[in-house]
């Protein structure tokens, strides 16, 4: 695996692969000395043309504890703001002999492009509506750690679908594990035709209640061109995940930034059954796992899956 672009250029082996790795990985933080020396010499740079506060710090914390030198580009203060193009911004950048390169683009797509004008491994950080396949896999991470299998969870991802590039990649994510998924929320937060990706759709949440794992997602509106829902209000009165709706063995998630007041209720976020703090720190184990996988991975003797990276966390980083 050179690049990770999309959940559906991995397949379920690829998946197990990252998800184990990532599982080791998370025993390397609970120890005194976090760092390991895998990436030592390599460059990973985080390019990031949209805002960004749990995927680009969890990028470049999860490069620094492999030893990886670490070049953070933000769109603002660089020369994008000039009118630079993406295709010389990273011809640029190209010129350091980054191994890696992390971005994030509002354009569907962008990533992809990226694969063609440079030699480094492309890791797709969220292009516009299309992907955010980190977010996916630690998510699966996150429900694997604190339920073991996700085969046979019935998962409901509620809110706005339509704009939403981590529900189309949660989708993929979930199923190919064996999951059950629907997506809830008004006709037009829907993607038409979703239903091809294999989950079911509700217009409301009558029906929740056979959900084990609740995903909320919060409504981008900074993705939207027109009125989507008559007011917020109406949008909390009808989706808004709180104690009369959440039934006591449901789990709840959610990528990120939340709206309190408004897709969750404040008490559900700080609950027991709030997942929300396991899947920010998951992100730090999964894209160290990312990373490894890229550019680093090995198979074992016998060629049975990756390596172990914990023989060598004793050596200086």
């Amino acid at each position: 695996m050179k690049n990770l672009l999309s959940i559906s250029d991995l397949t379920l082996d690829d998946l197990t692969a990252i998800l184990d790795r990532a599982e080791s990985f998370a025993e390397v933080s609970r120890r005194e000395i976090k760092k390991v020396p895998t990436l030592r010499g390599k460059t990973v740079v985080t390019l990031f043309y949209e805002s960004s506060t749990r995927t680009s710090s969890s990028f470049e914390l999860a490069a620094k504890r492999l030893s990886a030198d670490v070049m953070s580009v933000k769109a603002g203060g660089s020369s994008v703001e000039k009118g630079e193009s993406l295709r010389d911004t990273v011809e640029t950048l190209s010129a350091y002999g980054p191994a890696a390169i992390v971005i994030r683009h509002p354009n569907a797509g962008a990533a992809g492009m990226l694969t063609q004008w440079v030699d480094a491994s492309v890791v797709n950080a969220g292009d516009g509506m299309h992907q955010h396949p980190s977010q996916a896999l630690l998510d699966l991470f996150t429900l694997r750690t604190r339920i073991g299998s996700i085969d046979g969870l019935k998962i409901w991802i509620v809110g706005d679908v339509l704009h939403s590039r981590v529900a189309r990649s949660n989708i993929e994510a979930f199923q190919m594990m064996g999951a059950e998924v629907t997506v809830a929320g008004p006709p037009t937060l829907i993607p038409r035709e979703i239903e091809k990706l294999g989950c079911k759709v509700e217009f409301s949440l009558e029906r929740m209640e056979e959900a084990d794992v609740v995903y909320l997602l919060r409504m981008q509106s900074e993705r939207m061109e027109g009125n989507f829902i008559p007011s917020v209000r109406e949008y909390a009165r009808l989706f808004q995940i709180n104690e009369q709706r959440l039934g006591p063995r449901q789990l709840v998630m959610h990528p990120g930034p939340v709206n309190r007041g408004v897709e969750i209720a404040s008490e559900i976020v700080d609950s027991d059954r709030s997942l929300i703090s396991d899947q920010v720190e998951s992100g730090l184990a999964v894209r160290m796992a990312i990373l490894y996988e890229l550019l680093a991975g090995r198979p074992v003797e016998g060629g049975e899956g990756p390596s172990d990276p914990l023989p060598t966390i004793g050596a200086p980083a």
